[in-house]
């Protein structure tokens, strides 16, 4: 049977996707901080395991790499998703600790799920596998008063081709989806106060397709980056 970990499981993109590879009969190991959010998307679903762990703590990180193969017999997938948006605020604004929150989920996080990945991925036989990076059109074109959470993303760029370059010796691709609002819980609560002009938004079962479409690749081929959005967001042009 195939294994993915999702990591940030518990909702929003991570949940959808991760229901999405259940439905269709994979092993999803299933990472987020929230054990109760874990167990409830795992209910009735024999393929799931549920992992709760800070992706933060670079040592629990590697427990739990370690224990869904245990279970699983080998991971063929990472679904490198956890992340967060962030404070709102003008760099000069920005509490100190703030910034380093983000920079502990989005960059360091995904690093140590990475990190513990590609070791396992390496060491098992057959060698081989494929990490899959959450970017966001972020990466690309940022939105006002969101530091933190561009430039971390911009790092996740660079994580990828990382990954991708040294990956190549040992079987392992790696790929990058840039998503642009998927319509989950946090944007529309974002919407919610801006009544008036909602922001373009897409269903979030679509972004579930790509990762899968991206996970379910022969290894000779790889989606290096996909950007995935809202037709009608305004990321291409000038306004």
């Amino acid at each position: 049977m195939t294994s993915i970990l999702i990591t940030g499981a518990s909702a929003g993109i991570g949940r959808a996707t991760a229901e999405l590879f259940l439905a269709r009969g994979w092993r999803v190991g299933l990472l987020a901080r929230r054990a109760a959010a874990l167990h409830a998307l795992a209910k009735g679903q024999p393929n799931a395991v549920v992992l709760p762990c800070d992706v933060t703590e670079p040592a629990a990180v590697a427990e739990v790499v370690e224990s869904f193969v245990a279970q699983a017999g080998r991971l063929d997938v990472l679904f490198n998703n956890a992340g967060s948006f962030g404070r709102a605020a003008p760099i000069d604004e920005l509490p100190l600790n703030a910034w380093q929150e983000a920079v502990d989920v989005n960059l360091h996080g995904m690093f140590y799920a990475a990190r513990a990945a590609f070791g396992q991925m390496r060491r098992q036989s057959p060698q081989g596998g494929r990490i899959i990076n959450n970017g966001s059109v972020s990466a690309h074109a940022p939105r006002e008063n969101a530091v933190s959470y561009t430039v971390t993303k911009h790092a996740i760029t660079g994580l990828t081709k990382s990954l991708s370059l040294d990956g190549r010796a040992y079987d392992i691709a790696c790929g990058q989806i840039d998503i642009g609002n998927a319509r989950t819980a946090l944007l529309e609560e974002v919407a919610a106060k801006t009544p008036d002009t909602p922001p373009p938004m897409m269903d979030v079962a679509h972004v579930a397709e790509a990762v899968f479409n991206m996970a379910s690749l022969p290894a000779e081929a790889n989606v290096q980056f996909m950007t995935l959005m809202a037709t009608k967001m305004p990321y291409i042009g000038r306004g």
